[in-house]
């Protein structure tokens, strides 16, 4: 639990998995990252809950899921089952699947991936899977509210801006972070 007690290595790099299974079995860096904080962005938005639970920054390409930024980047050790398991070393500009026999079927073999997880990744990649990076990283930059420009560094994105930017009520925000805190509490509690 690297950075966030809230963080699942094992559904993050599923998710990786799911899009990348998506793609034909490879995607360009930028672009995977876009789409792993999008779908992480839209489960917050429909459920309060999140995808992977990673860390949300700003960065100057847009906003990105830290930890999994950092896996991508070869940054992190692995857990068993976790992104080594799912996703090739980065290779220049592009990440694959480490063995794209591992997914036939997205529901029967991404295990650690909920129904709502598999809806989420599904409709962002139907919205999105066929834009380009750079075209991903001007709709980020112009539909997510929550990302500032950091000039150059990265910024955190608090869960709390983020609901706000959503559209959720002071008394809604108040109610997921109560929530999200009891969850980062238990996970906390069983490391």
């Amino acid at each position: 639990m690297y950075g966030s007690p809230l963080y699942d290595e094992r559904r993050s790099a599923q998710a990786a998995a799911y899009l990348l299974f998506r793609a034909g079995g490879s995607l360009d860096v930028i672009k995977l990252v876009k789409l792993m904080y999008l779908s992480e962005r839209l489960s917050l938005q429909r459920y309060g809950e999140p995808i992977s639970g990673d860390r949300m920054v700003s960065m100057p390409h847009g906003p990105v899921l830290s930890i999994t930024n950092d896996h991508i980047n070869g940054a992190l050790r692995s857990v068993d089952g976790g992104w080594d398991t799912w996703v090739a070393d980065r290779a220049g500009h592009k990440v694959a699947l480490r063995d794209p026999s591992m997914v036939r079927s997205p529901d029967a073999d991404l295990l650690r991936l909920s129904e709502s997880d598999l809806e989420v990744l599904d409709e962002t990649w139907a919205a999105f899977g066929h834009w380009d990076k750079w075209n991903l990283v001007k709709h980020t930059h112009s539909k997510c509210p929550e990302w500032e420009d950091p000039h150059g560094s990265s910024r955190p994105i608090n869960y709390d801006t983020l609901f706000s930017k959503l559209g959720y009520t002071s008394e809604q925000v108040t109610a997921l972070l109560d929530r999200l805190n009891l969850q980062s509490s238990l996970n906390e509690s069983m490391a």
